[in-house]
């Protein structure tokens, strides 16, 4: 590797949100060339206490067609009662209001990969032995319009 005079490269633990984002949008401005439509959204859907404290949520993201969820989670005790199914619903519903047609998760086999396909989405991928002893698994499913 050859540096320009004056660079140097470095490895950073926990780098900023304001480095975070300052790759992600050079990384927008070289893909907005190949997306028809480059808009993005990041947005969390959250189930919170009187204290503000989070008991369960769902954090996501729409580009390019797609919706990305990154993380779901419901507090133990909150299990069984319909949450998750509902801070995904509401995820799609965003999804399809933003115009994204498709949708894309992945799960680990220990965490909820049934409660997905429920849903619709279907595998397309699977990594074994990540992490050991487990898998991870990779969904997507076609957002039809609501009616």
């Amino acid at each position: 590797m050859e540096l320009p005079e004056g660079c140097r490269l470095s490895i950073e633990q926990d780098p900023s949100w304001d480095d975070r984002e300052f790759i992600d949008a050079r990384l927008g401005d070289y893909n907005a060339g190949f997306i028809g439509d480059p808009r993005y959204d990041y947005f969390g859907v959250f189930v919170r206490d009187d204290a503000r404290t989070i008991r369960a949520g769902l954090i996501g993201s729409l580009y390019g067609d797609w919706l990305f969820t990154a993380l779901l989670w419901v507090e133990a005790g909150l299990r069984g009662r319909g949450i998750g199914t509902h801070l995904l619903t509401l995820a799609e519903r965003r999804a399809r209001e933003f115009g994204c047609h498709w949708a894309s998760i992945d799960t680990f086999s220990f965490q909820a990969p049934e409660f997905y396909k429920r849903f619709g989405y279907a595998e397309f991928g699977r990594l074994d032995d990540y992490p050991p002893g487990h898998c991870r698994t990779f969904l997507k499913k076609a957002l039809a319009a609501e009616g």
